[in-house]
């Protein structure tokens, strides 16, 4: 599996996040509201409004990487604020 490595940070988009925003509809939000560089290395995440929806955004250091859950049954379980 390809993915980041031990020892990073994980950044949460508390609430709501369109599930149609692409990786540069992402990127934009890590940068504008969680006030983060989205290539630092960090792993950041969003949810939808269902709650059965994650995207998770990675900066690989050759570019980004966008991972995709849908879940069958169950939500996950998210901050609002």
């Amino acid at each position: 599996m390809i993915g980041p490595g031990t020892g990073g940070r994980v950044y949460l988009a508390c609430g709501v996040t369109d599930m149609r925003k692409g990786i540069a509809g992402l990127a934009a939000l890590a940068q504008d509201v969680l006030r983060q560089k989205p290539a630092n290395g960090a792993v950041f995440a969003f949810r939808g409004s269902r709650g059965d929806r994650l995207k998770l955004l990675y900066w690989d250091g050759q570019g980004f990487c966008l991972y995709y859950k849908v879940l069958e049954r169950g939500r996950f379980h998210w901050p609002n604020i």
